[in-house]
């Protein structure tokens, strides 16, 4: 797709950022830094959608203030830590835009890398980033190679960096995300299934800025084959549709004025 063609179609858009957050305090005032260089290039209106995870830090008092300061900054706060999925998930359910984006608070990757993803629409319905050169402890990368390649084996979706925390993916598609445990490892292999096309890029991955990470070996081996299985099961059974024809009483009334 030409580079016009491109342009034409994202002055048409209009984009959320989800950003899940769970005990993120001591990033959150850099992130916020990170974020506005790319919302100062970036080539349609962009909102960031903070979801707090049910933090037990101080993550909420913070993002009441920032999005006090800034309208392009929003937030919305679960009752009780859910998980990633449902962070994610809910992000989606209260997003009002034609793109949805993703990125994790702990400034591993760069919104600025979201200007490259933009790029490839509308030729592709979503693109994931690859963490080409990780700048993760040896344990975690390994872990994360393993439950990749287990994923990849039992369900050859061709993604090579599920967990990659930088997404883009249009409304449409994620709308039809169906909510189970572990669904933000598949978020690329459910958009196969309803018929989209997936781009992956590299992306710059750096050192975590501070905290700590929220995975443990446990989270990043067995409960990702657990997950796979279920994704089989799911995907054994999906269904999509196509409208041949409609006659609705909302055309009639437009037709009759």
């Amino acid at each position: 797709m030409s580079e016009s063609s491109t342009a034409s179609y994202l002055t048409t858009q209009t984009l959320t950022v989800l950003v899940p957050v769970y005990n993120e305090e001591e990033s959150l005032a850099q992130f916020v830094v990170e974020m506005n260089r790319f919302l100062a290039q970036t080539p349609l209106p962009t909102t960031v959608l903070f979801i707090n995870d049910g933090s037990t830090d101080g993550s909420l008092a913070l993002l009441r203030s920032i999005c006090a300061q800034d309208v392009r900054y929003e937030f919305i706060s679960l009752s009780r830590n859910q998980g990633l999925s449902t962070a994610i998930k809910a992000g989606i359910d209260h997003c009002h835009s034609t793109l949805v984006g993703y990125i994790d608070s702990d400034i591993q990757t760069t919104p600025l890398d979201f200007l490259r993803f933009l790029e490839f629409f509308p030729e592709y319905d979503m693109v994931n980033g690859i963490r080409a050169k990780r700048q993760d402890t040896l344990v975690k990368k390994l872990s994360s190679k393993l439950a990749n390649t287990v994923r990849r084996t039992l369900i050859n979706d061709g993604i090579q960096d599920t967990g990659c925390p930088l997404k883009i993916l249009k409304v449409e598609y994620a709308r039809r995300l169906p909510l189970f445990h572990g669904m933000h490892r598949f978020l690329g292999a459910l958009v196969q299934l309803q018929g989209g096309r997936v781009k992956q890029l590299p992306v710059q991955h750096f050192p975590r800025f501070a905290g700590t990470a929220k995975y443990t070996l446990w989270n990043r081996a067995w409960k990702p084959l657990v997950d796979t299985f279920g994704f089989r099961w799911i995907r054994s059974r999906w269904k999509n549709y196509e409208i041949g024809e409609t006659l609705r009483a909302e055309s009639r009334a437009a037709d009759i004025q």
